[in-house]
C-alpha cells in the first residue's frame, strides 16, 4: 500500500449505535481518528434485556448523528474518505438492516466504495488494529452472543477450534443478573457484586471440563445458580446482599475456570502449528471482566504466547473495529455493491459444521 487509506465504519448489530473513522498509513500502521458510540442501556433496562424492535428504531434515529459526530471529531469530510464499511451481520436483523441501509445511502450519495463486514471479524481483527500483531494468532471471542476459539490466518481466513454449544458467557452473565435481581447489562453488575463475595461458598459446576476438546457450555451453570438461589429463598425467605455476592462470585469463578482450561487446550492446538510469533488475543464484552482477563493472561504467559487484550472500549461493540476490518478487506480487493444484504447469521469459519444448528437462513454460529 503506497498511500493512506481512510475508512468510515458503522456498527449497529445489537444495542450500540456507533460510527468511527480509521486511517491506515502507507506503512500499514492504523490510527483511530474518531470513535463515537451511542448506547441504549436506558431504553432496555426496564425490560431486563435488549428488545430488538426498540433497538432497531433507536439505530435508525442515531446512525446519522453518530456519522456526523465521527466525521466532526476526525475533522473529515466525505471527500476525504476512501470507502465506507458497515456491519452486515451477524446480529439483530433490524439493527443490521438499519446500518446497511444507512451505509448504502452514504456510499451512493458520496460516490464511495461499500464494504460489508462480519461483526465477529471486527472483533477478531481488533488485535491488529491495536497491536499490529502478525498472522496467524489465536483469538477468543467472548461476548453476549458469541464464544469461540479461532485461529486467525487472514482478514477473511478463520479456523474454529471450538465454541459454546448453548449460551454464550455474556448471555449467561445477563441471565444470572436477572435471576439475582441485578440490573442490566449483567456482566458489570455481576462483576461488581462478586467483589464482596466468598468464592468458596458455592461450588458450582464447570461444564464440559470432563470432556476433551475446546467446546463449552454455560446453560447448565446458569441453571445451577437458579437452583442455589431457590434453595436460599426456600430456607431463609429471601436473598441477603451477601448471598447475592457469594452467588455472583461463585458463578464468575466457574466461568473463569472453564474459559481458562479451554484456552489452555486451544493454545496447545494452535502452538502445535509452530507459529513464528505465537500470540493469544481476547476480545468481546466479557473480556472486560478483570478476573477472567487475568486468568486468561496467566494461561497465555505460561504457554509462552504473547497475550493481547484490547482496551476495554474496543472490547465491546464499536465501529473502529468495523472500519479497520473494512480497510483490510479493501486492501485485499473486496468491494460490495447495492445488493449487499443484512445477515442475521454469518459464521466466520464457513468450513466447520454449525455449533448451534442451522435454519433456513444458514448456520447460526
Amino acid at each position: 500500500m503506497t498511500e493512506t487509506l481512510t475508512i468510515l465504519g458503522l456498527e449497529s448489530s445489537c444495542d450500540d449505535t456507533a460510527a468511527a473513522v480509521v486511517r491506515i498509513s502507507h506503512d500499514h500502521s492504523p490510527q483511530i481518528l474518531s470513535s463515537v458510540v451511542h448506547g441504549q442501556t436506558d431504553l432496555h433496562e426496564s425490560f431486563g434485556g435488549v428488545v430488538p424492535e426498540i433497538a432497531a428504531r433507536a439505530h435508525a434515529e442515531k446512525l446519522d448523528i453518530c456519522v456526523k459526530e465521527a466525521l466532526a471529531q476526525a475533522n473529515m469530510l466525505f471527500s476525504g474518505l476512501d470507502a465506507i464499511a458497515v456491519t452486515s451481520g451477524p446480529g439483530l436483523i433490524g439493527g443490521v438492516i438499519s446500518g446497511v441501509m444507512c451505509a448504502k445511502g452514504l456510499a451512493a450519495g458520496a460516490g464511495l466504495p461499500l464494504i460489508g463486514v462480519n461483526h465477529l471479524a471486527g472483533h477478531a481483527l481488533t488485535p491488529r488494529l491495536t497491536d499490529q500483531i502478525a498472522y496467524p494468532y489465536l483469538m477468543l471471542l467472548v461476548s453476549g452472543g458469541h464464544c469461540q476459539f479461532l485461529i486467525v490466518r487472514g482478514c477473511n481466513d478463520f479456523t474454529r477450534l471450538g465454541g459454546t454449544i448453548d449460551d454464550a458467557p455474556g448471555e449467561a452473565f445477563d441471565k444470572t443478573a436477572r435471576l439475582l435481581g441485578l440490573p442490566q447489562p449483567g456482566g458489570p453488575a455481576v462483576e461488581s457484586a462478586a467483589k464482596t463475595g466468598d468464592p468458596s461458598r458455592y461450588n458450582l459446576p464447570r461444564p464440559l471440563l470432563d470432556r476433551p476438546g475446546c467446546d463449552m457450555s454455560f446453560s447448565g451453570l446458569k441453571t445451577a445458580v437458579l437452583r442455589a438461589r431457590d434453595q436460599q429463598v426456600s430456607e431463609k425467605g429471601g436473598l441477603s446482599l451477601q448471598d447475592r455476592a457469594d452467588l455472583c462470585v461463585g458463578f464468575q469463578t466457574a466461568v473463569r475456570d472453564v474459559l481458562a482450561e479451554k484456552t489452555r487446550r486451544a493454545l496447545s492446538l494452535y502452538l502445535s502449528e509452530s507459529p513464528e510469533t505465537p500470540a493469544f488475543a481476547v476480545a468481546g464484552g466479557v473480556a472486560a471482566n478483570q478476573a477472567i482477563r487475568a486468568a486468561l493472561e496467566t494461561v497465555s504467559t505460561d504457554s509462552g504466547a504473547l497475550f493481547i487484550a484490547p482496551p476495554l472500549a474496543l472490547c465491546t461493540d464499536n465501529a473502529a473495529m468495523i472500519a479497520y476490518a473494512g480497510a483490510e478487506l479493501f486492501v485485499g480487493g473486496h468491494r460490495d455493491d447495492m445488493a449487499l444484504s443484512a445477515r442475521p447469521r454469518w459464521p466466520l469459519d464457513q468450513a466447520s459444521p454449525a455449533m448451534l444448528g442451522s435454519g433456513k437462513k444458514g448456520a447460526k454460529a
